[in-house]
């Protein structure tokens, strides 16, 4: 117990029965035992262009109860920003082959450099286990950037491949209907001249990203949900629009504008988290988690939306 008495410090009381007087002593607990916490899986960009969503797993423990309360006053979230940043920094240097081989040693750098760190709070971290959640994108065959013709990337999910058709000019193809063999779609190579963009690697607009929305409302993910929800978007210009998507009756609603009645959620987030949500990129607590995700109702409601998500990202 760590205890202030008129503003000044004393030396460290208990375990045990401790004295306080009244009004004078303020105090607090501090836990010398070993606990842990984990890093959520971010999103992370390696040395060859992969992008990977990893994450960690932190073992701690205080060996000076006195600096972990004068210098610090959250000291999980505070170990927590600095573990994330530091593993940042490690895997940004390192391809995805070396990832994988030396996830271990990589976990005994980032303990030293989170210690180097963490040693004038009175913290010492005693393991860092990594743990890769998935390669979100494979990682680039050359440096010299994206190859002539792009094929359609196997294991997509069905929503990406929409998107990217959708994007492309092929508006044919409802959302809806299954997708064509791989081998019959052409590549872009096919269908624009060789100095063009290459439109797919553009990010999808809400429309659009709404429109991939649509197909996938049915009673059954009513059921599921049960709710409806006003979603506030920050263009990258500044300014903000809203749609709505109406899970709370029949086979669900979705649009641009606010929807009838009051919403029993309002979230607001940016065009790109949108777009990291509809592809299944990005969790919605994890997006709350990390601020990306700003929730005005019920967060269980909000929470519900991964159905909606899990939906579109089955949908071939």
């Amino acid at each position: 117990m760590i205890i202030f008495r008129l503003g000044r410090i004393r030396a460290p009381q208990g375990p045990g029965v401790v004295l306080l007087l009244p009004f004078i002593d303020h105090w607090q607990r501090v836990d010398l035992r070993t606990r842990a916490f984990n890093v959520p899986p971010c999103k992370l960009t390696s040395r060859d262009g992969a992008v990977i969503s990893m994450g960690a797993d932190v073992q701690f423990r205080v060996w000076d109860p006195v600096l972990s309360v004068l210098v610090v006053k959250d000291l999980v979230a505070a170990t927590r920003m600095t573990a994330q940043n530091a593993m940042t920094k490690a895997l940004g240097k390192k391809s995805l082959r070396e990832i994988h081989a030396e996830r271990l040693r990589i976990g005994e750098q980032l303990l030293l450099d989170i210690n180097d760190m963490t040693k004038s709070w009175g913290l010492e971290v005693d393991r860092v286990e990594l743990t890769m959640e998935a390669v979100l994108q494979p990682p680039r065959e050359t440096p010299l950037g994206p190859p002539a013709t792009v094929p359609p990337v196997p294991g997509l999910d069905g929503t990406a491949q929409q998107l990217a058709a959708h994007l492309l000019g092929n508006r044919s193809v409802p959302s809806c209907a299954p997708l064509p063999p791989a081998d019959s779609v052409e590549t872009v190579s096919e269908v624009e001249p060789a100095g063009a963009p290459h439109l797919a690697r553009r990010t999808p607009s809400a429309d659009e990203l709404l429109a991939a929305v649509e197909p996938v409302l049915c009673e059954a993910l009513v059921g599921q949900v049960g709710a409806s929800f006003q979603v506030d978007i920050a263009l990258p210009g500044g300014a903000r629009s809203s749609y709505f998507i109406d899970l709370s009756s029949g086979s669900g609603r979705a649009g641009r504008g606010v929807p009838q009645g009051s919403p029993d959620v309002v979230l607001e987030l940016s065009e790109k988290d949108l777009q990291d949500l509809v592809l299944g990129e990005l969790r919605p607590l994890s997006a709350y988690m990390s601020g990306r995700l700003q929730v005005r109702g019920d967060l269980h409601l909000a929470l519900k939306l991964e159905e909606l998500f899990k939906a579109m990202k089955q949908r071939r």
